[in-house]
Formats: C-alpha cells, sequence, structure tokens
C-alpha cells in the first residue's frame, strides 16, 4: 500500500465514508470540493479586500498614523 492509497484509507475511515456506496461517497467528495472552492473564494475575495481598504493605505503613507486609532492622514 502506497503514500495516496493510506491517505486516501485514512480519509475515507476518518469521515465514515467507507460504509457509503460509490455513489454516495462521490456526492460527499463533489460537495466537500463545493465547500472547499466557496471558502477559499471568499476567503481570497476578503484578504483582497483587506489589503486595499488598509494594507494599502499603510504602505503608500508609510505607517505613520496621526491620531493613534488606525486612521491614516
Amino acid at each position: 500500500m502506497n503514500w495516496v492509497s493510506k491517505k486516501i484509507h485514512l480519509y475515507n475511515v476518518t469521515m465514515g465514508l467507507y460504509m457509503l456506496d460509490w455513489w454516495e461517497r462521490c456526492l460527499f467528495n463533489i460537495m466537500v470540493l463545493i465547500l472547499l472552492c466557496f471558502i477559499f473564494l471568499n476567503g481570497s475575495r476578503f484578504a483582497i479586500d483587506v489589503y486595499q481598504s488598509h494594507l494599502k493605505v499603510m504602505f503608500m503613507n508609510g505607517g505613520k498614523y496621526d491620531m493613534g486609532i488606525g486612521m491614516p492622514s
């Protein structure tokens, strides 16, 4: 048993997929992939928004804030 098949077996046993039929396992894996895609896309959107609204302003101004409450000058 190679490393990949061991990891697949561990995934099936951990998630309880070993007792499902092949089509039920396939549906579950498709739902997991869709969920991971949503998480990745929304996380990247959030990271871009944080960069554009906070970090970009901080890098452009050299990191200097006037009032000390996080408002850029």
